[in-house]
């Protein structure tokens, strides 16, 4: 897979990011695309393994129900620096709230019209990774935890909002990497 790049994204202007999910074979057609191909993988905090899901069938089978450790996201578990290289990496909690602070996200339509072209991916679930909101909500992973069990994800929504939140590490997020 190749991503194209995109730089000058309000809040971090000086960052480099890929345009699609870690994963994607395709750039997504819309904001609310609920294609695997949009979608790409999803990852559980602090792992490498990824996890595709064709809206039935998840693929490999789920194992890790509970993630409880100390740490945020080690960089020899980071999918940005293990498929891209070094120096890709996972967005920082602080990256995400500035894009998020200075694009003005308040839905999905900011991180949509951003030049990342954001969509809402979904996630999947902590216990059997079923698959969740694809088509209705965004929910990306930070590098960052909030506690043992629980590690920050940028969320967004058609209405609700566009925040930064935590989440169990034992869900699959989207990722999107980001080198300095």
């Amino acid at each position: 897979v190749t991503y194209d790049t995109v730089t000058n994204i309000p809040g971090e202007t000086s960052k480099c990011w890929i345009t699609r999910n870690l994963g994607a074979s395709q750039q997504p057609t819309a904001v609310d695309d609920n294609t695997e191909a949009a979608a790409g993988w999803y990852w559980q905090f602090n792992r490498l393994q990824g996890y595709k899901h064709d809206g039935t069938t998840l693929t490999p089978a789920w194992t890790t129900f509970v993630i409880s450790e100390n740490s945020d996201w080690e960089q020899v578990n980071d999918p940005c620096i293990n498929l891209l290289g070094s120096p890709w990496r996972i967005p920082t909690d602080v990256e995400w709230t500035n894009l998020d602070a200075s694009g003005n996200w308040t839905n999905w339509n900011g991180p949509w019209n951003s030049g990342l072209h954001m969509h809402a991916a979904g996630f999947l679930e902590f216990f059997y990774g079923l698959l969740n909101f694809r088509g209705v909500g965004g929910f990306y992973w930070s590098s960052m935890r909030y506690a043992n069990n629980y590690g920050y994800s940028l969320n967004f929504t058609i209405d609700a909002s566009s925040i930064m939140n935590t989440y169990l590490k034992a869900y699959g997020s989207s990722l999107r990497c980001v080198r300095d």
